[in-house]
């Protein structure tokens, strides 16, 4: 049967529900379809979507960024699911004049449960999709709260760049407890100089693993520029929403922040 939905842009998608040729083209995304049990759906992906192991059986059809159009109609989905950070809007309008197109948006923890939810809605997945959220909610309940440390969370090497205001790692750490002075930035991932770096006053820097490999070279880098702050290397897919904040939650449990 047809069926109409909003999105999380406002905008209306109508859909044979329940889909069956599903595109995904968000690696957290992807993940959390197939972690409510839509494997036998999902027709194509990205080649960044890599996880669950068995999502790599399925056609690479795009990147985040770019489209192999004719792959994506090799595959024929009666649906595609996108991110509005992690795909571009020449890539929902091209893709919009062909199929449905769902647009996902996530940039705080509760963006995050809104879009597990959604998905279950839009799949026919309901119960699977609320009893994650729900176990995801129990282990956040159990985080430990940190130090208010004042802490930069690093992506790209050069430029130097940061995570700021009206991101989902920024609402990640907050919810740990650490203040972001970079939030203060009109850019949601906005770039930062030596200078800035140590008027901040920073007590923590963290390095990720992605997009930019940190590794202990710049670390050494970092605690050369910025000697009175701690600096340590994180791993990046730990800040992934969806079904990864159940690992992720683990990993903060464990994770010796130096605050």
């Amino acid at each position: 049967m047809k069926k109409e939905i909003i999105d999380h842009l406002g905008r209306t998608v109508v859909y044979n529900f329940p889909p069956k040729r599903i595109v995904t083209l968000c690696p957290g995304i992807t993940e959390t379809l197939f972690g409510i049990g839509l494997e036998n759906e999902i027709v194509g992906r990205t080649r960044y979507c890599i996880y669950p192991e068995q999502a790599k059986n399925v056609p690479a059809v795009a990147g985040t960024k770019d489209l192999k159009l004719e792959k994506i109609h090799e595959v024929q989905p009666d649906l595609i699911i996108m991110e509005k950070e992690e795909n571009t809007k020449e890539m929902v309008e091209i893709l919009s004049e062909f199929y449905p197109v769902y647009v996902a948006e996530v940039q705080t923890i509760e963006e995050a449960y809104r879009m597990i939810t959604d998905m279950g809605s839009l799949t026919d997945r309901e119960q699977q999709s609320e009893s994650l959220v729900t176990e995801i909610k129990q282990a956040f309940a159990e985080l430990p709260t940190l130090p208010a440390a004042r802490v930069a969370y690093v992506i790209w090497q050069k430029p130097y760049m940061v995570v700021g205001k009206d991101t989902y790692i920024n609402s990640l750490l907050q919810k740990l407890g650490f203040i972001t002075p970079f939030v203060e930035s009109l850019d949601r991932y906005p770039a930062v100089t030596k200078e800035q770096f140590k008027e901040a006053n920073l007590d923590l820097v963290l390095l990720s693993s992605e997009p930019y490999p940190f590794k202990e070279k710049q670390l050494v880098q970092f605690q050369e520029m910025l000697p009175d702050s701690a600096i340590q290397l994180i791993d990046g897919e730990m800040f992934w929403y969806g079904v990864r904040m159940l690992e992720g939650a683990k990993y903060f449990k464990n994770f010796s922040f130096d605050v």
